[in-house]
């Protein structure tokens, strides 16, 4: 007798490139918001170390104080419960074997008050200072682990670009960051195909441009650059040159991506760095935004803007 047979399963559809594009873009802002909480628990961690110092400080001025009653409790021939227990380097293990804390119990002195509070205190002040940073090691590892599959994933869609439209191969999102800068690139990178104009472009997006470009409503290079800032709040000046001057100059070896790159001695041309060596820019009349390859060109220099 002869089994059934099993139903063909269906072969699994393979992702479209704008479904694996916004997964990435997706893991992205995950990864942000994770550098968002690490630096608030990284600052939380050193508020809550602060405390635990001055708490700790105030213990050991508390546990001298101690020591100069256990001197004249000594002198006058007897020992205080309380002295054993603030002047024990383990006052825990003072606590732990003895009825220490039973006496405290029946005491209405206010230095005893004071001093037990000033131990609990200090002892509460590390406890917390210690899990800050055992939060902070957490998100660190986490946004790590994020970093990573966000890194594979644009990966992927590269790979994916790369046999269904070799064409198409600029089409991407930046690889690495999640500071504005690299943000600005992610803008720049989604007007890939728009038409030049020069002239065109400004902080809403595509405008119609002036002279040869008055009749096209798009960007040229300066005006993708001002765009793709403004989105991510910062604000460039519109031409070429002003935005040259508008950062602080970094050495063509420590380019990050989103650094506005510029061309020529007179510096007409420019784009935005988007690693491997490859700029998005607008590049001229009857060409569109796309990425290029930043070698070749008459290299002028690049700004850090964000």
């Amino acid at each position: 007798m002869s089994r059934p047979r099993r139903p063909a399963r269906r072969a699994e559809q393979e992702p479209s490139t704008d479904q694996l594009r916004a997964r990435a873009e997706k893991l992205g802002g995950r990864c942000n918001g994770l550098k968002v909480q690490l630096e608030q628990a990284q600052h939380a961690a050193r508020s809550a170390d602060a405390t635990a110092r001055r708490r700790e400080q105030a213990l050991r001025a508390a546990r001298e104080e101690v020591k100069r009653l256990a001197a004249t409790s000594y002198m006058s021939g007897g020992q205080d419960p309380m002295v054993s227990l603030f002047a024990s380097g383990d006052p825990q293990s003072v606590l732990d074997q003895t009825s220490a804390m039973r006496f405290f119990t029946r005491q209405s002195s206010d230095r005893a008050q004071a001093l037990l509070q000033t131990l609990q205190s200090a002892q509460r002040a590390r406890k917390t200072a210690e899990e800050r940073a055992a939060q902070v090691r957490q998100l660190r590892s986490d946004l790590e682990r994020q970093r990573k599959k966000t890194q594979r994933l644009y990966e992927r869609v590269r790979g994916t670009l790369l046999k269904r439209a070799p064409e198409k191969t600029g089409d991407l999102p930046p690889v690495s960051g999640s500071g504005r800068a690299a943000q600005s690139v992610r803008f720049a990178l989604r007007q890939i195909g728009i038409p030049y104009s020069w002239g065109g472009g400004g902080p809403n997006g595509r405008t119609y441009g002036v002279a040869q470009g008055r009749n096209t409503r798009d960007f040229d290079c300066s005006g993708l650059t001002l765009y793709a800032y403004v989105q991510v709040g910062v604000m460039l000046p519109r031409y070429t040159g002003a935005q040259w001057k508008a950062g602080v100059q970094v050495p063509h070896g420590r380019l990050r991506p989103g650094d506005p790159v510029s061309f020529h001695a007179d510096l007409h041309h420019m784009g935005l760095y988007v690693g491997d060596g490859k700029m998005a820019h607008a590049p001229q009349a009857g060409d569109h935004v796309k990425i290029s390859p930043i070698a070749g060109r008459p290299w002028a220099g690049a700004v850090r803007v964000a």
